[in-house]
C-alpha cells in the first residue's frame, strides 16, 4: 500500500513539473491566491499537511468519475428522501449538540482568500497578520486535527491578480444609497455602520470570530445566521462575541418568507463557506436569488464549497446517494459537489457578475498514516452590478 502511495505521488510530481514548464514557457503562473506550496519532489510529500495547485491527469479524472458513478449507482428511494430536506435543521442541531464548538477550526485563512471582507482601510495590516497565522497553521505537527479549510454544512482576468478596478466603489453613489436607505427603513442592528457583512450558515462561528477580531477598530458590522438554534447559542456564548459589531440570529435561508434584520440593498458582502452544498440542489437558485437582493449595488457574494470529485465525495459508500452528486452522511446531513460551470450559472442567474471562479485542487496529507488525498474545492466571487448612471 505504501509503495502504491509513493508511485502515485511520484506520478503527481512528474505531472506538476510538466505543468510548471508549460507555465514558464507561456509566461503564466497558477491561479492565485489559493496557496503557493508546490510539490516538486516526491520525497517531500509528507513534510507538510497540504500541497497547492495539484494538477490532475486525464487518468485521474476518469478514475474519479468511475468511483462517483459506482457510489451513486444505488440511490436512496424517493419516498425516503424527503426527511433529509424537511428535517435538515434537526440533523444539524443534533450535530452541534454533540460536537459543540470542538469539530471545526477557526478559518485563519479566510481574510487572505477573501480580503473583500474588510473595509479598504483595514486590509493591509490584517492580511499581514493572517499570513503569519496561516504559516503557523500549515506547520501543524503530525497527527494534529486539521479542518480541510471546510465546514460540512454551506476568474476571470489574469491568474494571480485581483480585480481592483471593479472593487473601487462609487462612493458618491453608495453614500446616496445609504442615505436613501436610512430614510426609508426603520432602525436595524448595524444601521450606522458604513460597511456590512452577512455570513450565511455560520455554524459555531469559525468564520465569525476571525472577522470580529479584524473589524473591531473599523466601521464595519457583521451579521451571521444559522438554522440551528444550538449553533447560534454557542456563537453568542463565546467569550469573543461582541454585540456592538455582530448580530447573530436563527434563520433558515431556504424559507421563501424568512425575514432578516436588515433591509434589501444594505449589505456590502455576503459570505457562504461550505453552506450552499448542504441545501437541496433544486432549492439553491431560489436561495441565491433571494440573498442577492440584500446586496448593495457593487456588493460582493463570496463563496467557497466542495468541488466535483473531491475525496469526500469519492469515499461515500453505495446507498448514501440522494441524486446526482448529492449525498447524505450517516448523521443525516447532506452535501452537494459543484463544478465551475454550475457555480457560474448559479450566480449569473441571480444577476451577479463574475469576478473570480476557481477550482482549487490540493493534495491533503495525513502524515501519521502516510495517506494522501485529492481535495477539490470551489472558490468564487460575484458582484452585484453597479447602478447605471
Amino acid at each position: 500500500m505504501h509503495n502504491m502511495c509513493r508511485l502515485s505521488v511520484a506520478k503527481l510530481v512528474r505531472d506538476f513539473n510538466r505543468f510548471s514548464k508549460r507555465l514558464k514557457s507561456s509566461g503564466e503562473r497558477p491561479s492565485a491566491p489559493l496557496g503557493s506550496r508546490f510539490l516538486t519532489n516526491s520525497e517531500d510529500v509528507f513534510k507538510h499537511n497540504m500541497w497547492d495547485h495539484v494538477q490532475w491527469t486525464e487518468e485521474d479524472k476518469e478514475n474519479a468519475r468511475q468511483k462517483a458513478e459506482v457510489n451513486s449507482s444505488v440511490q436512496i428511494p424517493l419516498n425516503e428522501q424527503g426527511t433529509f430536506d424537511t428535517d435538515a435543521c434537526q440533523y444539524w442541531d443534533r450535530f452541534y449538540k454533540v460536537h459543540q464548538d470542538k469539530f471545526f477550526k477557526d478559518r485563519k485563512w479566510l481574510l487572505l482568500e477573501f480580503p473583500e471582507l474588510l473595509p479598504s482601510a483595514a486590509k493591509s495590516c490584517v492580511i499581514h497578520r493572517c499570513e503569519g497565522d496561516q504559516e503557523a497553521e500549515m506547520s501543524l505537527p503530525t497527527g494534529s486535527s486539521m479542518e480541510p479549510v471546510t465546514r460540512h454544512h454551506q476568474r476571470s482576468g489574469a491568474p494571480g491578480s485581483t480585480d481592483t478596478s471593479a472593487g473601487q466603489t462609487d462612493c458618491k453613489g453608495e453614500a446616496l444609497e445609504n442615505t436613501e436607505s436610512s430614510k426609508q427603513t426603520p432602525t436595524f442592528p448595524g444601521q450606522q455602520s458604513s460597511f456590512r457583512i452577512f455570513e450565511v450558515g455560520c455554524g459555531v462561528g469559525n468564520s465569525v470570530f476571525p472577522i470580529i477580531e479584524s473589524i473591531k477598530e473599523t466601521d464595519a458590522f457583521l451579521y451571521c445566521c444559522d438554522f440551528s438554534p444550538c449553533a447560534i447559542q454557542l456563537v453568542k456564548n463565546h467569550p469573543d462575541y461582541d454585540a456592538s459589531v455582530c448580530h447573530a440570529f436563527v434563520n433558515d435561508v431556504c424559507e421563501e418568507m424568512s425575514s432578516f434584520p436588515f433591509p434589501p440593498q444594505s449589505l456590502d458582502v455576503i459570505l457562504a463557506v461550505f453552506v450552499l452544498s448542504s441545501i437541496h440542489p433544486e432549492r439553491l437558485q431560489g436561495v441565491v436569488d433571494r440573498l442577492s437582493t440584500y446586496l448593495k449595488h457593487g456588493g460582493i457574494f463570496l463563496f467557497r464549497d466542495y468541488g466535483r470529485y473531491d475525496f469526500s465525495q469519492l469515499r461515500f459508500k453505495k446507498g448514501r446517494c440522494l441524486s446526482e452528486n448529492f449525498y447524505t452522511r450517516g448523521d443525516g446531513t447532506c452535501v452537494y459537489f459543484f463544478t465551475k460551470e454550475e457555480v457560474h450559472n448559479l450566480f449569473s442567474e441571480a444577476g451577479l457578475q463574475e469576478i473570480q471562479n476557481l477550482e482549487d485542487r490540493r493534495l491533503q496529507v495525513n502524515r501519521g498514516k502516510k495517506v494522501v488525498m485529492h481535495r477539490v474545492w470551489m472558490q468564487s466571487k460575484y458582484r452585484k452590478p453597479y447602478k447605471k448612471t
